[in-house]
């Protein structure tokens, strides 16, 4: 009978053995698919960082713009006229270095892997857009220089 019951105390331990070790697998999987979640909504949240990003990066731009194109009209009778023009000029150079960093911090936001689930914004109609506000900018400095 001892070696009955020692037998039935070992099969006991194997079947628990068995059980964790299959209970052990199963959370290793589980593990590692929240990790590959959570690797996909960070890749998701580094998708939408960049938009908000290139946002504040026009954003900027178009205020640089506008505060050169006024520089004349805020500053005349404050200042000697070259450096109204100097100034105004500067911001609008500044607007354009704005609008050309928008672009590339977009392409090279590093949300290439892996692949975001929310759609992304295509770059072409962000480069197209910076590039029509860089022209828009760009008159406004050749207007601000004919203009004195």
């Amino acid at each position: 009978m001892g070696k009955k019951a020692a037998s039935t105390a070992v099969d006991i331990q194997t079947a628990k053995v068995a059980d964790s070790a299959k209970k052990l697998k199963e959370s290793s999987v589980r593990i590692e698919d929240s990790a590959d979640r959570r690797t996909e909504l960070a890749s998701n949240r580094t998708a939408l960082a960049a938009e908000r990003t290139y946002s504040a990066w026009i954003r900027t731009g178009l205020f640089a713009l506008a505060s050169g194109a006024g520089a004349k009209t805020v500053l005349t009778g404050l200042m000697p006229a070259w450096i109204i023009q100097i100034n105004g000029s500067a911001l609008i150079v500044f607007s354009i270095f704005c609008y050309v960093a928008a672009v590339w911090r977009f392409i090279h936001s590093g949300a290439a892997r892996p692949a975001p689930d929310v759609p992304r914004i295509d770059a072409r109609i962000l480069t197209a857009m910076s590039g029509f506000l860089s022209i828009i900018s760009m008159v406004a400095l050749v207007g601000l220089w004919l203009e004195y």
